[in-house]
């Protein structure tokens, strides 16, 4: 996510450290070289524009803040303006008073809209709300049928068109007596997408949209278009209205240019981010997070979060007790392998500690994510009994694992290693902190 862009701003951070100030020559020299990676970065020129001016008055004849080396200032500074620029303060989905809150999904073909309407109806499933899907794409054939699907993987209802009808609008009667009937407190319409924009299609969402009367119309865009993402956010808002977008696929996005464009050109808040096509890869879209991301810094609060989500206080130091007590398990650490993998995977991990951005060039990732597998497929075939006892595990047994994972003997040799190792570790450095409990060590 903004590899490109990320690396770009830490070789300009890196180039003010050591410097005794910050003169008004090197302040201008780093604004071209800003301008430069914002619009390597393609995000729009007018909003280059407005950050690099903008940054120019913060820096240029201020004085060193005390405290702050110059490279430090300058990171402050760029981060704060990144901030504003993608929208200062979080925008939530504005709830009716009285429900249902209907929530209008649009975007192109492909930009993933029926998917992601699924993953914001798992997002307020798990806050415990009653959600409905009504799935009026009749242009894609298997549009429905994805929706119906996607929504028994989430245990959320979906209403489709009964037989005979043909056009979206014709659905209407029939969702409305389903919603009085459901008691739903949110409702999800998924419209209709084109390859291009064309006026069939607006009259389309103009009509539905009149119907349904949402409290929030949802674009949703594909951030790796770049600005013809922006293009298309503007020709939706201006033919049907916007009040919020929805930017997928940002794990394929290393450049960020629409990310950072579409806040100033549309004028309209994003409201989630979406990396994945698993139904649980979507965020609320935080400004201060992502502007933290961009730079390099990372983003240890969303980490927390998911790591809240996935265990609990008292599992945490269920697992630090056993730790120090050199009770730590193979099934313990293959839980750890598996806790990783559903926050996000490696990749997404390093992007989110600070200065991990900077590592995944130096790291395969790959050969990362194969060798977490190759571990999982070694504890898998050992029993029970060896995970919770790996003194037991012998030559024979070591043979016997080996051909049950598709390894050798070396690699299960080395696990074994590795497994000590971290084991032994995690040990000494609880005694040295006193044993403290996982939340007073780390960030969740």
């Amino acid at each position: 996510m903004f590899e490109s862009l990320t690396g770009r701003l830490e070789g300009i951070f890196k180039k003010l450290t050591g410097r005794g100030g910050l003169s008004d020559a090197s302040v201008e020299e780093t604004l071209r070289e800003l301008r430069v990676a914002l619009l390597e970065a393609d995000v729009s020129l007018a909003v280059v524009k407005e950050f690099t001016e903008a940054l120019g008055g913060r820096l240029v004849g201020q004085a060193q803040k005390a405290g702050l080396t110059p490279a430090q200032q300058v990171v402050t500074e760029v981060y704060q303006e990144m901030v504003h620029i993608l929208g200062d303060h979080r925008a939530n989905i504005a709830l009716s008073s009285k429900p249902p809150t209907v929530i209008f999904m649009m975007g192109l073909q492909g930009s993933g809209k029926t998917t992601t309407s699924a993953k914001i109806a798992l997002h307020f499933k798990n806050q415990g709300r009653r959600v409905l899907l009504v799935a009026s794409d009749l242009a894609r054939l298997a549009a429905i049928d994805q929706l119906r699907i996607l929504g028994e993987q989430i245990g959320v209802p979906v209403i489709g068109p009964e037989p005979g009808v043909t056009r979206p609008q014709e659905m209407y009667p029939a969702v409305r007596k389903r919603i009085a009937e459901g008691m739903y407190e949110i409702v999800i319409v998924d419209t209709a997408g084109r390859l291009t924009i064309d006026n069939a299609l607006m009259d389309e969402l103009k009509t539905l949209k009149s119907l349904y009367s949402p409290k929030e119309s949802l674009l949703v865009v594909d951030a790796m278009q770049g600005q013809e993402a922006v293009s298309v956010a503007a020709s939706f808002d201006q033919a049907v209205g916007v009040d919020g977008v929805v930017f997928t696929k940002l794990d394929g996005d290393t450049r960020g240019g629409a990310i950072l464009s579409i806040r100033s050109v549309l004028k309209k808040p994003i409201k989630f981010v979406g990396s994945g096509e698993k139904l649980d890869r979507l965020e609320p879209f935080i400004p201060e997070r992502m502007a933290s991301r961009i730079i390099g810094m990372g983003d240890i609060e969303t980490l927390a979060e998911k790591a809240r989500n996935l265990v609990s206080q008292e599992q945490a130091e269920k697992m630090v007790r056993k730790m120090g007590n050199n009770q730590m398990t193979l099934n313990d650490f293959l839980e750890q392998i598996q806790g990783m993998k559903k926050l996000g995977g490696i990749e997404d991990l390093m992007g989110m500690i600070p200065g991990g951005a900077s590592l995944k060039s130096k790291v395969d990732m790959q050969l990362v994510e194969k060798e977490m597998k190759r571990t999982e497929a070694i504890i898998f075939s050992m029993t029970n009994e060896e995970r919770d006892h790996p003194d037991l595990i012998d030559g024979n047994r070591r043979k016997r694992i080996a051909r049950g994972s598709g390894t050798t003997v070396q690699q299960v040799n080395q696990l074994l290693k590795q497994f000590d190792q971290a084991r032994r570790m995690m040990r000494t450095a609880l005694k040295s902190k006193g044993n403290r409990s996982l939340r007073s060590m780390f960030p969740f």
